[in-house]
């Protein structure tokens, strides 16, 4: 018998076969089996949910979970554009009177600094910005803070001082701060940039999107530190774009004059304050306007804050009889009467149930002409012009009449609505509703001589220059160029609000009869109206408070203008509750109408009659 020896493999092969070949019997699954076949299972269907995962997770939102691990290596940093600087003129150039001035704000990071430095760091600090060493001291003891801040506003000679000694914990940034270097002049014109890089008030306000221009900004891939790792191609810069510089209508010797005169004039009047604005005539360019009390806005933090706001835009009051020849002007426009007649004045009208009466001496009844109405400042004729928009030859007050006076008021003169300067705050004033209310009659006598209603001085002035120029009502504007980042200049050129006020027939007949009003009244000694034409009005308002006037109680008004041949400036001028007697539009404003006409008269070059 001989023995077949195989080799293991073909052993295993043969014994598989030879078991395929048996018949097949059909037995359970041991339990072994079972259990593994569930484990088997369980492992596919978690592998089959890690494949399905890292899927969504590599591919699907492989983009966010990128940023979401770059976030805490990715710096953000805005960095500031530089704002723009304002200017005036100056005679025959212009000179900046908002400037920008790179300082320092210091801080420490009380995490940084040793413990055994402490003392060494706050002696230092104190030698160079003064203050105490225990101060400091103690700011860079502070718990649970990487930031105290030691000093503003700091120099970069004092800066430098202090960052050279490369003491961990003592940092710096630079910001640009606002500097007014002829302090307090033209300061509620200008407005202020406040802590938080925003203009507020004045100009700085209005146009605070031209002059901050747009800010930059700054990416930087950092390593565990925060330190940037510069060649890293994930760095984005995008450059700060400057804001734009604005040159100002404003003639500076012009305000200056303007501001001392008006408070001078205020102080003599025995009133704490007031405003007063000067306009070009035939361009709405407002060439200064002042107001008292005033304040630094180079250091507008111990400034109280009512005297940020420019009341000569943003303060509407009752501007009493100085609306008297916009009165005259409309009833003359509208056709229902003529310059040259006569009317008879009653000195008194009863409308609605109340006496209109007259404030200054008229001497009683009698017969009237335009002149005598504004020289004499007559309410009553003012009520009777009223009652010719009602109706030519009435002494009666009705619905027409009401509603050819409002579209003069409101369609003409533009009243109840903004004039559009480059003012933070600017107030609409009031007109009331022609149509609505208790007493409307009685209230649109009232407007008629400036009470009842509301305006700005600024209102007024703009209002007054285009009954008098000729009939066009230019925008009163603040800007007369601009300059781009790239120094591109922009003129600004003047803007027509509205034609034909007025017909220039009407107008030339106001600038007469304005004229016959000041040869009538004294002005300061040396005044030659045969050379120049100098014209306007005064006007007295009682005091409103708490929907009732007050008996002894009045603000003074009086708007003019001055010029030679044509008007070249329209003054309007402002005095609150003066308290020196008589009558306030003729014992307090007035003086200063006077004074400001002879500046500009003596200083400004304004032409005479015939040249």
């Amino acid at each position: 018998m001989c023995l077949l020896l195989l080799p293991v493999p073909f052993a295993s092969a043969l014994a598989v076969y030879y078991t395929a070949m048996q018949p097949i019997t059909h037995q359970p699954p041991s339990l072994s089996v079972r259990r593994s076949r569930i484990i088997f299972g369980l492992v596919a269907v978690v592998m089959g949910i890690f494949l399905v995962r890292s899927f969504y997770l590599q591919i699907i939102k492989h983009d966010y979970y990128k940023k979401a691990a770059l976030s805490d290596q990715l710096k953000q940093q805005e960095i500031p554009a530089e704002r723009g600087i304002i200017l005036a003129h100056n005679g025959e150039g212009v000179v900046p009177i908002v400037l920008n001035q790179k300082l320092y704000t210091m801080f420490v990071d009380p995490t940084l600094i040793k413990s055994v430095d402490i003392d060494r760091n706050a002696a230092m600090l104190a030698s160079v910005l003064g203050g105490t060493a225990s101060k400091y001291a103690a700011d860079m003891r502070a718990k649970d803070t990487s930031y105290v801040e030691i000093a503003k506003r700091v120099e970069s000679d004092k800066k430098d001082s202090i960052m050279k000694h490369k003491y961990p914990g003592i940092a710096e940034k630079e910001l640009t701060y606002r500097i007014y270097p002829n302090g307090a002049l033209a300061s509620q014109l200008l407005g202020f940039v406040n802590a938080d890089g925003k203009g507020v008030y004045g100009l700085e306000q209005a146009l605070n999107s031209e002059l901050s221009g747009t800010a930059g900004q700054l990416k930087a891939v950092t390593d565990i530190n925060g330190v940037p790792l510069a060649a890293n191609t994930g760095n984005i810069q995008i450059a700060p774009k400057p804001g734009a510089d604005v040159q100002l209508t404003i003639e500076m010797p012009m305000q200056q004059q303007l501001e001392r005169l008006l408070q001078d004039g205020l102080k003599k009047a025995k009133s704490n304050s007031g405003s007063a604005v000067i306009i070009e005539a035939k361009t709405g360019a407002v060439k200064a306007m002042a107001n008292w009390p005033t304040y630094d806005p180079s250091d507008f933090g111990d400034a109280p804050t009512e005297a940020f706001a420019n009341a000569a835009v943003s303060s509407p009051l009752e501007v009493g009889s100085v609306m008297k020849p916009l009165t005259t002007a409309a009833a003359l426009d509208a056709g229902v009467i003529k310059a040259n007649q006569t009317y008879y004045d009653p000195a008194s009208w009863v409308v609605d149930d109340f006496t209109i009466k007259n404030i200054e001496e008229d001497g009683g009844g009698g017969t009237k002409s335009l002149k005598d109405l504004l020289n004499l400042s007559l309410n009553t004729g003012a009520t009777w012009e009223l009652m010719q928009m009602s109706k030519p030859g009435g002494t009666e007050i009705n619905a027409h009449g009401r509603q050819v006076w409002y579209d003069y008021m409101t369609k003409h003169y533009l009243f109840g609505k903004e004039t559009g300067i480059e003012q933070g705050y600017e107030s609409p004033g009031y007109i009331p509703d022609p149509n609505k209310g208790y007493a409307r009659n009685l209230t649109f006598a009232n407007t008629t001589f400036g009470q009842g209603m509301t305006a700005t001085p600024l209102q007024m002035a703009g209002a007054f220059a285009a009954m008098i120029n000729g009939g066009t009502y230019y925008q009163p504007h603040l800007v007369d160029a601009t300059v781009d980042a790239d120094g591109k200049k922009t003129p600004v050129q003047p803007k027509v609000l509205k034609n034909n006020v007025v017909s220039p027939q009407v107008s030339s007949a106001l600038q007469d009869m304005l004229e016959y009003v000041v040869s009538q009244h004294y002005f300061t000694p040396g005044f030659n109206q045969t050379q120049y034409s100098v014209g306007g009005k005064t006007g007295t308002a009682q005091i409103e408070q708490n929907g009732k006037y007050l008996d002894n109680d009045f603000n003074g008004t009086y708007l003019g203008f001055v010029g030679g041949d044509t008007p070249e400036y329209v003054i309007m001028v402002r005095v609150n509750d003066p308290k020196n007697g008589g009558y306030a539009g003729t014992a307090a404003a007035q003086p200063i109408f006077g004074t400001l006409a002879h500046m500009l008269i003596d200083n400004f070059g304004v032409t005479p009659k015939g040249q």
